[in-house]
């Protein structure tokens, strides 16, 4: 025995007033626009880390979701008929969809080597459910009161715009810094499976038969408490999918509010010549520091700046390892170093960790350092702090496009007014092999801002940088 289909203009027989009844179907809209949101937004963020290039990533997923959408809309027109059970069955489906997708992901590149397929897969099946939720809660607003269609559509449309907001603020100053990634989505899902249940099994229960509604509940509780569980595994299944994806020797994996940390191998950064693992370390899932051959890097980026010219003030902007830095305090005539690093969680790690404090020989403790973290570089170099003889940047690759406003013309400029009259800068500038279209457009948007460039790549490592000087 299934609900019986009914006509849209058939006024549902609610255990409300109708007031009330429309306030909760609308606040159901905007729960549900809400969680949406937070999935695209999930999405987004785990296509940038696992798959890298954030602006092609966004725009495949954003892409691929608002056409699904479109599908979902259209293929929702043959359950109007059946509104509040079809409702109940999609937003079950998407609890489970969108709050299992980051798991998801993620198991799909610890374990199978790549995410594309399974993010390509996840962003159309979360698209297609999201799609159908609107003609759905059209039909059922319209069973509680007649009205104009324009009318029906701009509450939902308000409510909807009004989630979304919400949504996109609580995934980034909510969910990731208190719950992270895997947590955060699983939750969404609870919560999104809680407001399809309650508007269907308590606002439209008559229109639904005794047999069905029980069905719907279980399958409801089935999918809240599915999802309650999959939080109680989720740092057991972190560190399975780490050790698949850096080995074994996973010893300290922290997220630091705006990058995940990760250091493997022995804690003593000599231990590799004696045949143990090398000191490694990861930002989010990239490659900084090897105690095998790190140093090697380190050296080429600061040296060639450091060894004419005046040197007594220098300025770092990232190099949070405290590597760049050791390799500064380490040259003579240095008086001052300003370190910029708008991480202050990995400069914590790089300085208590033992194994990254004795590779950085604990420069942050030398009295010639004055460190500015919470500020990019960008914003702290708009502040006019002085004047430098030498800057170096170590920031990440400028392939990584969210970093790009750090390799522009502007940026820089900024740098160009922050240097002495015989300043120097040098800029790790990504592989001159590998990159070579974003090594020379750093080495010529320098040139553009009036610097003159001596390129230089370290062709053993595969590291490049771009000196340049007044």
């Amino acid at each position: 025995m299934i609900d019986s289909p009914s006509a849209p203009s058939d006024e549902a027989r609610l255990p409300v007033p109708a007031g009330i009844g429309r306030g909760l179907v609308l606040t159901s809209v905007f729960v549900c626009a809400a969680c949406g949101l937070v999935y695209e937004l999930e999405l987004v963020a785990l296509a940038s880390y696992l798959v890298g290039d954030s602006v092609t990533q966004a725009s495949v997923v954003l892409s691929l979701m608002v056409f699904a959408m479109g599908i979902g809309s259209l293929l929702a027109k043959r359950l109007r008929c059946r509104a509040a059970t079809g409702f109940a069955s999609v937003e079950a489906l998407l609890a489970v969809v969108g709050g299992g997708s980051a798991m998801a992901l993620y198991a799909s590149f610890a374990w199978f080597g790549g995410a594309r397929i399974a993010l390509v897969g996840f962003s159309l099946a979360i698209g297609v459910l999201i799609g159908a939720e609107m003609p759905l809660l059209m039909t059922l607003i319209q069973r509680i009161r007649q009205q104009d269609a324009g009318g029906a559509l701009a509450d939902l449309f308000a409510a909807d715009y009004v989630g979304a907001l919400v949504g996109g603020l609580t995934f980034p100053f909510l969910l990731l810094p208190f719950f992270g990634q895997l947590t955060g989505a699983l939750l969404t899902g609870v919560v999104n499976a809680l407001a399809g249940g309650v508007v269907v099994l308590w606002l439209f229960r008559h229109d639904v038969s005794a047999r069905m509604r029980w069905g719907l509940l279980a399958v409801n509780g089935s999918v809240v408490l599915l999802l309650i569980v999959g939080t109680a595994f989720v740092d057991s299944f972190e560190r399975a999918a780490r050790q698949a994806v850096y080995g074994e020797n996973v010893r300290v994996a922290v997220r630091t509010g705006a990058q995940e940390a990760v250091l493997t191998g022995d804690s003593d950064p000599a231990a590799y010549e004696r045949g143990a693992e090398p000191l490694q370390f990861f930002l989010d899932g990239r490659l900084r520091v090897d105690s095998a051959d790190g140093y090697r890097y380190h050296s080429s980026l600061v040296r060639p700046a450091l060894t004419s010219g005046p040197r007594k003030r220098v300025l770092i902007l990232g190099g949070a390892d405290g590597l760049a830095l050791r390799e500064v305090l380490a040259q003579p005539g240095v008086r001052a170093v300003t370190v910029v690093e708008v991480d202050a969680g990995v400069v914590t790690l790089a300085r208590r960790d033992p194994g990254l404090s004795r590779l950085n020989e604990d420069a942050y403790d030398d009295p010639r350092v004055r460190l500015k973290t919470g500020d990019d570089a960008f914003d702290r170099l708009r502040e006019r702090t002085g004047t430098f003889d030498v800057i170096v940047s170590d920031l990440p690759d400028p392939a990584v496009s969210t970093n790009a406003k750090l390799y522009s013309q502007e940026f820089y400029g900024l740098v160009s007014r922050a240097l002495s009259p015989q300043g120097r800068l040098v800029v790790h500038a990504g592989a001159a092999g590998a990159s070579s279209r974003a090594y020379w457009t750093v080495e010529s948007t320098i040139r553009s801002v009036g610097l003159r460039t001596s390129p230089y790549v370290v062709e053993r490592h595969r590291r490049a940088a771009a000196e340049a000087q007044p």
